[in-house]
């Protein structure tokens, strides 16, 4: 945004009354609703009320004429640009505040007949949820449903592969509007309790598998979870910890299919005391056979 003085065309020491006497004149004549089509004076009457909002607020002047701002209201020396500013508004849009013509309510001329009829027409206020699902939920797709704090509920659809922190929008089910207009929309951010044995990283889905001795030196098929239900995986002989299987398209969804499945293999002795095994071991003596081999004595 230029200089927000430039734009309204008034000194930097200009008074108040001065600042909306000059937006008044220049609203009158760029107003979108005065100028239909054109889309000089549309983008022309964006920059007058961007520039006055900042300059029509004390405070937020103040802090301009230090430098502590830019003309679009971010912070120094942060930058941030018009499509960043644009979303900040009570609405999502600082110039479809109508806050600033409050002044021109009693006025008789076609700029007041103009807002009254976009107070009319103004959409009601967006509301924000929370809601929490379950791991093989956010991955599989399903439906839950949102008790609301003013009352009702929501049946909101979670689509197979959705992410931490996502927000859906649900399109006419937030405020109802105070005059004609739509209703404003329900945005529910969704947030996914972890998995026991699950974890994702992007469309992969990470998996530790428990192997007994055997299962890793004999090798053999294992039956195994996985997302979309148990399968068989196929345990190469003489497997270790650590031994890494894929397992394609059972992880998450993606744009042309699903990730997949990556399980490592994790060795693990008996819990308690077997005597047979324990038996075996002590009269096993592999040749060749150091698993330390190479590490420093």
């Amino acid at each position: 945004m230029n200089d927000p003085y430039e734009i309204l065309g008034v000194d930097k020491a200009a008074a108040p009354e001065a600042i909306r006497k000059a937006y008044h004149r220049l609203a009158k004549k760029l107003h979108p609703d005065l100028n239909p089509g054109d889309k000089n004076a549309e983008s022309r009457f964006k920059e007058v009320a961007g520039a006055y909002d900042l300059l029509s607020d004390a405070e937020k002047r103040r802090r301009f004429d230090a430098g502590e701002i830019d003309a679009s209201g971010a912070e120094k020396p942060q930058q941030k640009y018009y499509r960043d500013y644009a979303g900040q508004g009570a609405d999502g849009d600082p110039y479809e505040d109508r806050s600033g013509y409050a002044d021109f309510a009693d006025a008789d001329d076609i700029l007041a007949q103009i807002f009254r009829r976009q107070a009319r027409r103004a959409r009601g206020a967006d509301r924000h949820y929370g809601l929490a699902v379950d791991f093989l939920d956010a991955i599989n797709g399903a439906t839950r449903r949102i008790d609301l704090p003013e009352g009702g509920s929501l049946d909101v659809t979670i689509p197979a592969g959705i992410q931490q922190g996502q927000t859906l929008r649900l399109r006419g089910k937030g405020a109802p509007a105070p005059g004609e207009g739509e209703a404003g929309d329900a945005l529910v951010e969704v947030s996914i309790h972890p998995h026991p044995f699950f974890t994702r990283h992007g469309e992969n889905i990470h998996l530790d598998l428990p192997v007994t001795f055997a299962e890793a030196v004999l090798g053999g098929e294992i039956r195994t979870p996985t997302p979309a239900g148990p399968v068989m995986l196929k345990v190469p002989k003489g497997s270790n910890s650590g031994t890494a299987l894929r397992l394609k398209g059972k992880g998450a969804p993606r744009a042309d299919g699903r990730g997949d499945l990556l399980v490592k293999l994790k060795i693990m002795a008996p819990s308690g005391p077997d005597p047979e095994l324990e038996a075996f071991l002590a009269a096993w003596k592999p040749a060749n056979y150091d698993p330390r081999k190479g590490m420093p004595s």
